[in-house]
């Protein structure tokens, strides 16, 4: 059944959902495995998932609970491309279908394409 409301439990549940797929994809799954290990259930990635969990709970709850920047992170890795931003979106997509109904995903989908958007540019892809 996919959920009707965003709450903090299925954000979580949404971004391990996701992030699992990430790691099984060869377009975008080595970037996350490079630094984060092959181990959803390491240390590494509990805090990953935490984090975005945070991000995600501030922006479709207003949490105040993510105090980082998006951004920073990506600027580091080498050999992104426009096509891997890409892949990541279809597979956001896709989780997001899986998880939430239509109109309750339009925030996550909307946010995600703008800052994909947004990491393209600010690196020049």
């Amino acid at each position: 059944m996919l959920e009707k409301n965003i709450t903090e439990k299925n954000i979580e549940t949404f971004v391990i959902k996701f992030y699992t797929k990430i790691m099984e994809d060869d377009e975008v799954g080595p970037f996350f495995i490079g630094i984060l290990g092959d181990d959803i259930n390491n240390k590494k990635w509990k805090e990953h998932i935490e984090v975005l969990s945070d991000f995600w709970a501030s922006v479709t709850l207003g949490h105040r609970s993510y105090m980082g920047s998006p951004f920073a992170p990506h600027r580091q890795l080498q050999g992104l491309k426009r096509e891997t931003f890409y892949r990541w979106l279809e597979i956001f997509f896709k989780t997001l279908d899986e998880t939430y109904e239509n109109e309750t995903s339009l925030v996550f989908k909307e946010t995600g394409s703008i800052m994909a958007q947004n990491f393209m540019r600010n690196l020049k892809l």
